[in-house]
């Protein structure tokens, strides 16, 4: 933690603690404090709430709000990974995936930063036991596929 002056003021009573350095002293109209000094912005934690067990975050951590959107993109995309792992492993396919990113305004000093993200994927899983899937693989068969390649000899 540092400590700085504010408004160039360097009188003992002006001065105001600095809980992220590097970050402007300037504070907003409305706000309560500048994004040096924003007690919320360096006490905001992430945490991944899914199920699943192989992803970072699991417990609580400070991410800086410089370097969130970039953390909780690389966070989100480990899920991507994770998702083409368990079609690959069960016989399926990644039919689509879809990660967004949520932005917020810290209501004390007014910075913008990457509140959090989510990570949306559809698998399609192929299962050739299925009756049901025989009997569509063979009607496709007569139906759909056959005579599409025709090679003539001329």
């Amino acid at each position: 933690m540092a400590i700085s002056p504010i408004s160039g003021n360097t009188s003992a009573a002006t001065y105001a603690v600095i809980r992220n350095p590097g970050e402007s002293t300037t504070k907003q109209a409305g706000r309560k404090s500048s994004p040096a000094e924003c007690e919320t912005c360096k006490n905001r934690k992430y945490q991944d709430g899914s199920d699943e067990g192989n992803v970072s975050f699991k417990a609580a951590a400070h991410i800086d709000p410089k370097a969130s959107a970039a953390r909780v993109m690389s966070h989100e995309k480990e899920h991507v990974s994770n998702a083409y792992k368990k079609a690959a492993e069960g016989n399926g396919k990644v039919m689509s995936c879809n990660v967004s990113l949520k932005t917020a305004v810290c209501p004390e000093c007014g910075r913008t930063y990457v509140a959090g993200g989510t990570t949306a994927t559809q698998i399609k899983y192929f299962n050739e036991e299925n009756p049901y899937q025989k009997e569509m693989k063979s009607s496709d068969a007569a139906n759909k596929y056959l005579g599409m390649n025709y090679d003539a000899a001329v």
